[in-house]
């Protein structure tokens, strides 16, 4: 089973040192792969908001990050978990991935989803109604910009007459995009355009199934292979402000390897550490989190190998 670490933010307290650090160390230990999810800005808790996650949260811009971690690793996958695509302009984003997959020598898987916050788009002039329709067209055109020598795209969001982009990614037109989300609609746009799953919050054998074969018959229905797909599933999801239990999920060892057993027996190729969850269960430095990392890379080998 592959293992993959959600890259802690917070560690930038203690500067670009640290930040490499960590970036450094995860490798090293044996993990597959280095994700880092994404949020450009949070909004206060305003009346109508949701309010799940502080506005005062650290977050790292997600490529930024990702192009430094791939300057001081030379092995680890590289990816996103997820970036929230429809608030982003999709040239750009395949630009940026593309010259991230060359400079790290094609490592770079693009995890995305449609986003939940909606003052989030408006910060960025975005509209949230139609995001997942746009995500649809966004995938298309970041493939026309990976693989077509000329791009030409006419769709109801986005444009490109004759328009070229070099250099290519290592990976081309199959850079790997693995996207999340557990709607109906997020199962269907797996199927029909995506490499992968990214699940946050499967409970049980019977959810995972039901989540699995609906990709699945997306992916027929496509005409895609729908065995071909990959699957990853989020050890567990953040916790919220003022969810003590949660909290300390990643302090027992016994637990956490039980979750991702159970993951491998649902079908799951995948597991997801997120390494913010581990940092609040009391690895409160670079070097804490390193030796919480290790320690946990070193129980799930021992449970589920490689």
């Amino acid at each position: 089973m592959k293992l993959t670490v959600e890259f802690p933010s917070v560690s930038y307290r203690e500067g670009p040192a640290g930040v490499g650090q960590l970036a450094k160390a995860i490798e090293d230990i044996g993990y597959d792969q280095l994700d880092i999810f994404d949020h450009v800005v949070m909004g206060f808790p305003i009346e109508g908001r949701d309010g799940r996650y502080g506005a005062k949260m650290p977050i790292l811009e997600a490529l930024m990050t990702l192009s430094y971690a791939a300057a001081l690793t030379s092995t680890i996958g590289l990816g996103t978990e997820v970036l929230v695509l429809p608030q982003r302009q999709p040239v750009l984003v395949a630009k940026q991935v593309s010259t991230l997959d060359t400079l790290s020598g094609g490592r770079v898987r693009l995890g995305i989803g449609i986003g939940w916050q909606p003052s989030e788009f408006e910060a960025l002039s975005e509209n949230f109604r139609t995001r997942g329709k746009r995500t649809d067209e966004a995938i298309e055109l970041l493939r026309a910009c990976w693989r077509d020598e000329q791009i030409d795209h006419d769709g109801k969001y986005y444009t490109s007459v004759a328009m070229g982009m070099e250099p290519k990614p290592p990976q081309g037109g199959n850079l790997p995009i693995w996207i999340g989300g557990g709607s109906e609609a997020a199962f269907e746009r797996v199927g029909k355009y995506g490499d992968g799953w990214l699940s946050s919050q499967v409970r049980d054998a019977d959810d995972a199934k039901r989540a699995m074969d609906a990709i699945q018959k997306a992916a027929s229905a496509a005409g895609r292979d729908p065995e071909a797909l990959g699957w990853q599933g989020q050890i567990a999801p953040p916790p919220r402000p003022g969810d003590t239990e949660a909290k300390m999920y990643y302090a027992d060892l016994d637990r956490v390897a039980k979750r991702v057993a159970d993951l491998k027996d649902m079908g799951f190729e995948w597991a997801a550490v997120n390494a913010t969850a581990v940092f609040q269960s009391g690895a409160r430095s670079v070097e804490a989190m390193i030796e919480a990392l290790g320690n946990i890379h070193d129980r799930l080998r021992s449970e589920v190998g490689r």
